[in-house]
């Protein structure tokens, strides 16, 4: 008998997780068009880019791949490794044609870690 409680419960819980979409959906600028949604964004910091006015930084992100880009503007502390031309991700939501971060989600990718290796000879 308990083992079918548990059983049931169980199954409520992965229809809900199942229903509830499971996580916030990660995009690049170029899928952002028309989101209201909170997002995790991901992209390269472009070259020139980048301004900052008191704890505030803004610079325009683009696909890794591609060429859409898309305002950004982050609040609070940035990662050590932050500069233009780093990948990175970070979580938000569009506002009125900008992206505006959330404090504290901002995570960069060091590119000598997602390179291939090079093979010795």
């Amino acid at each position: 008998m308990l083992a079918l409680s548990v059983a049931a419960v169980l199954a409520v819980f992965l229809v809900y997780v199942s229903l509830a979409g499971g996580g916030t959906p990660a995009v690049e600028p170029s899928e952002l068009d028309g989101r209201t949604d909170a997002v995790v964004l991901s992209g390269r910091v472009v070259e020139g880019s980048v301004r900052t006015s008191g704890d505030v930084t803004r610079f325009r992100l683009r696909d890794v791949k591609g060429t859409a880009t898309v305002p950004v503007s982050y609040t609070g502390g940035l990662p050590d490794q932050f500069k233009a031309g780093r990948d990175l991700r970070v979580d938000g939501q569009l506002r009125q044609g900008v992206f505006v971060g959330k404090p504290g989600t901002m995570v960069t990718k060091c590119p000598s870690k997602y390179a291939p290796k090079q093979r010795s000879s």
